[in-house]
């Protein structure tokens, strides 16, 4: 018997100064199996960081002609292709092949090592750019992850305040490339 989805449901109050983008989300979302709560949280903050009225939610880890979150406009060309992680150079020419724009975010302890390997192949790629989230913002995020969140977002040059109950985070991207 197949393991299913958990459902995650997320409510945010976001206000995206940088972008003049304010709304109010009210995210449902599936958690593979294989999944972990690291991904699922960098997932929900790249979501938040790309906030769309077109932006959806990929199937991502279970299938791979999708990506993690995509904008997709009404001529069913894909504006934007979000992926998470340390990906294949490969999938990452692939995505950029499809989509205007490819965003990468990386997250996790090997992630120097993957990019020492991969910048010369991705760097080619133009239309691609690839952030890093730290470590210790990583662990802080996934110590919120529960089936129902509610978040208070502020962006305002480039940084992410993020209020949880009586947690406030500052999420902050190093940019590779």
């Amino acid at each position: 018997m197949a393991l299913k989805s958990t459902i995650v449901k997320a409510n945010v109050q976001l206000s995206d100064m940088d972008r003049n983008y304010y709304d109010t989300l009210q995210l449902t979302i599936a958690q593979h199996p294989s999944e972990t709560d690291q991904r699922l949280i960098i997932r929900l903050i790249a979501y938040i960081l790309n906030a769309h009225e077109d932006l959806k939610f990929g199937k991502g880890v279970s299938d791979e002609d999708e990506a993690a979150l995509w904008q997709i406009n009404y001529s069913d060309e894909i504006e934007l292709w979000v992926e998470l992680g340390q990906i294949d150079p490969k999938r990452l020419k692939k995505a950029s092949n499809r989509a205007k724009e490819v965003k990468l975010y990386c997250y996790g302890s090997s992630v120097d090592t993957w990019w020492s390997q991969n910048k010369n192949a991705i760097n080619q790629l133009n239309n691609v750019s690839v952030e890093q989230f730290p470590l210790p913002v990583c662990e802080a995020l996934t110590a919120l992850v529960n089936r129902s969140m509610e978040f208070q977002c502020s962006i305002q040059d480039g940084q992410l305040w993020l209020t949880a109950e009586d947690n406030t985070l500052l999420i902050e991207t190093e940019k590779l490339n």
